[in-house]
């Protein structure tokens, strides 16, 4: 039995002997009835205390183990993956100003990210449209609202398998939230190993960062993974900067890709040269929102994807963009609001 499961079945042991003292010592049953309220307010504060320190412990020991190993990951190299005979899809869904991919393989689903706290039900109703019941990963790449923020609506409308959070806290009440829903589902956080390796169907994704200890700069802690079926690849790593792809270059591990979702919106301060080399991808898909008040994508960012020959896809130009790989090609669609899905015409 986990540690705050524990307490709280203490802390409820205790309350259930003080209701039966007052009902021995002869209260009125107005009187009961408030000190039954009382007691079930004091358990329930007691357990989510408990649950939300466990989760945080988490986190905390996982931050301690940084570099030591753990994780439940393989070693599988994704670049000698046996290309599959079925459809990848890779959603880029439109949140605005943030970040939400769902990634489909077969009947095995995972998202990663799920944008603002007001994108929380269009991220759930997004899913279900896809016929989505259960995920198998869900990865949270840092603690910035626009990528966590609906993860909490997330968590508690789908069965979910496994959570990848990277080992960094984040002092605001969204984060709190996320924390919150973890600890109601009783799940565990896994941590992300440079290197580790999971199974997504018939694909495979490899963890390329965190690949350092980056202090207070959040973005820099973005949990980055190359994803494969054999036939394409894909590199999305939240919102990393410059001296987070410096070191996933250092690393050795294979960074190539067909497509690449660019970093932190398409910034200035992502997709750095030796790191846009490394991946050296066909496409970039930005996701950003109509007009936001940051600038994204900058126009360096689109320069340098331009001189690279890369093409590049923009949810405020398109909504939701969608990935499908197969043996035969890599084929783009885009959908609406609605879910009304077309083909890009990609010679635009």
């Amino acid at each position: 039995m986990t540690g705050w499961k524990s307490h709280f079945l203490k802390k409820l042991l205790l309350f259930t002997v003080l209701l039966a003292s007052l009902a021995l010592g002869g209260c009125s049953s107005a009187e009961a009835q408030k000190y039954i309220e009382s007691a079930a307010d004091q358990a329930a504060s007691a357990a989510w205390d408990y649950a939300k320190e466990a989760v945080k412990g988490q986190l905390n020991d996982l931050g301690n183990s940084m570099g030591n190993g753990g994780s439940t990951g393989s070693s599988q190299n994704t670049s000698d993956v046996t290309p599959s005979t079925g459809t990848l899809k890779v959603h880029f869904i439109d949140v605005g100003q943030g970040d939400s991919i769902l990634i489909q393989d077969g009947s095995h689903s995972m998202l990663i990210d799920a944008g603002e706290n007001n994108q929380g039900k269009t991220v759930t109703a997004y899913l279900n449209r896809q016929g989505i019941s259960s995920l198998d990963y869900v990865i949270g790449t840092h603690p910035h609202s626009d990528h966590i923020g609906g993860l909490d609506d997330v968590l508690r409308s789908f069965e979910v398998k496994n959570v990848i959070l990277p080992p960094v806290e984040h002092t605001t009440a969204t984060f709190e939230d996320v924390l919150d829903a973890v600890a109601d589902k009783g799940l565990t956080i896994t941590k992300p190993v440079p290197g580790d390796t999971y199974e997504l169907g018939q694909s495979h994704f490899t963890i390329l960062g965190p690949a350092g200890n980056y202090g207070d700069e959040l973005n820099d802690w973005s949990v980055g993974i190359r994803l494969t079926d054999g036939n394409h690849s894909f590199v999305m790593c939240g919102d990393a900067e410059q001296e987070a792809e410096q070191d996933m270059v250092n690393s050795g591990l294979t960074l190539s890709a067909d497509v690449l979702k660019a970093g932190h919106h398409g910034s200035r301060t992502s997709s750095s040269p030796d790191f846009l080399k490394a991946v050296s991808p066909s496409w970039a898909v930005i996701s950003c929102g109509k007009g936001n008040s940051y600038g994204h994508p900058h126009k360096e960012t689109l320069e340098k994807y331009s001189k690279a020959g890369i093409q590049v896809l923009r949810t405020d130009e398109l909504g939701t963009i969608i990935a499908s790989s197969s043996p035969e090609a890599l084929s783009w669609s885009h959908a609406d609001a609605s879910g009304k899905e077309k083909p890009i015409d990609l010679a635009q």
